[in-house]
Formats: structure tokens, sequence, C-alpha cells
């Protein structure tokens, strides 16, 4: 069974790397074009860097959850370091948890925002780009986080991070 979730995850990660690579590649394929545009031509897209601005939030939202598979996000733990093992060991367990616990909440209270947003048809002023997409990829990566975390914990891969490896 944890063979499957491990290669469920995999999928996962591929599908939401791909995404985001795609996201940046389309940003600075844009950010290109409207440079082009603005100093050869002398007419730049008025919707790029709205649109660019989308692009980089689903590149960064799609993308932490590699991040967080990894263990790879960012840790304050100077002290931690030095504690003995056992302590050290429960210390990453309760940060893990707590991490699981943030994501949801920022999930559970963006929720009527995205909600309102879509149900108002918001639009962004130059792109005129539903703003429910781009305000939608915050919780959905933080949903993505706190399950690849969970994940890891439950198959017991969070032993494995680069951190534990030497």
């Amino acid at each position: 069974m944890i063979a499957n979730v491990l290669l469920g995850v995999r999928a996962l990660l591929a599908t939401i790397s791909t995404l985001a690579a795609a996201a940046l590649i389309a940003s600075v394929g844009l950010n290109f074009a409207n440079v082009i545009g603005r100093y050869f031509f002398s007419a730049s897209i008025p919707w790029a860097e709205e649109a660019m601005l989308f692009l980089m939030v689903g590149c960064v939202f799609l993308g932490n959850g590699a991040v967080a598979w990894s263990g790879r996000h960012i840790r304050m733990d100077v002290v931690v370091r030095m504690l003995p093992e056992r302590v050290r060991a429960a210390l990453d367990l309760f940060s893990e948890l707590l991490f699981i616990a943030t994501m949801a909440a920022i999930v559970f209270f963006a929720a009527p925002v995205i909600r309102d947003l879509g149900a108002f048809d918001q639009r962004s002023q130059a792109a005129d780009f539903p703003l429910v997409i781009p305000q939608a990829l915050v919780p959905i990566g933080f949903s993505i986080m706190g399950l690849l975390v969970a994940l890891r914990l439950l198959t017991g891969a969070w032993q494995t991070t680069p951190e534990n490896e030497h």
C-alpha cells in the first residue's frame, strides 16, 4: 500500500512540477515578448505585467509542494540541530504536525474569500482575468503542501529527508 501511495506522490509531484515549470516558462516568454515589443516596435502588451504576476503566483504555489515533500522548506533550526537525536526527532515531528495544521487553517480561512471572488466575478484591471483563479492557487498550493507533508509522515519518508541522510 505504501508503494502505491509513493507512486501517487511521484505522479502528483511530476504534474505540479510540470505545471510550475510551464508557468515559469510562459512568464519568461511573455516578458521577453513584451521587452521586444516595447523596445523594437514601441508597442508593449498592456496586460503582460498582470499576467506575469499571476503566472509567478502559479509557479510558486504549485511548486511549493515539491519543496514540502523533500523537507527543504525554510526552518529556523539552529538550536534544534544542537539537541540530542531523540529530542530533535520529537521536535521535527511536532514541527511537521504544526505545519499541516497551519496549512489547513490557511485553506479553511481562504475558502470564503475564493467563493466570494467567484460569485462576484471580480477581474483584474488590465487583463480582465478572473481573480478567483490566481487567488485559488494559494489554498490549492497549501492543500498540496499539507497533503504531501502528511503523506511523508504516514509513509515514513520524513525520516529520509536530506537533513537525516548524512
